[in-house]
């Protein structure tokens, strides 16, 4: 059974910086591409981060570029988003997802598998 368990959110001030992290129980894990959305309370889900097979190809939100970084691990089965300077709007609970074809898709519908979510609450 596929897991994805995030973890690494919670209460921080605007400005502070966070590192979120993500568990795969995926037996082919550096097959996957792996990808980071967000949902804020009364909205759709949107893309944030996503990562490819390869180490080096990464694509952000627009609105989030300079501010995230996704990282992986495939020894450790592991998908990390580092934010920095975080704003209130960036309130939200965080899902991590993977993709099967290893495609490193922006499309909030183009993963086969997503964990429970993490919350990241930021006040100002």
């Amino acid at each position: 059974q596929v897991q994805l368990v995030e973890s690494g959110g919670g209460l921080v001030q605007a400005g502070d910086s966070l590192r979120l992290s993500c568990a795969a129980s995926l037996r082919t894990f550096s097959n996957y591409a792996m990808g980071w959305f967000r949902q804020a309370p009364g909205k759709d889900r949107e893309f944030v981060a996503t990562i490819g097979r390869r180490v080096d190809h990464t694509h952000y939100a627009a609105s989030l570029k300079g501010q995230i970084t996704i990282s992986r691990e495939n020894d450790k089965k592991k998908v990390y988003l580092e934010m920095n300077s975080l704003r209130p709007e960036d309130t939200a609970i965080y899902y991590c997802e993977a993709n099967s074809a290893g495609v490193p898709t922006t499309r909030v519908y183009g993963y086969d598998h997503w964990g429970q979510g993490t919350q990241v609450t930021v006040s100002s």
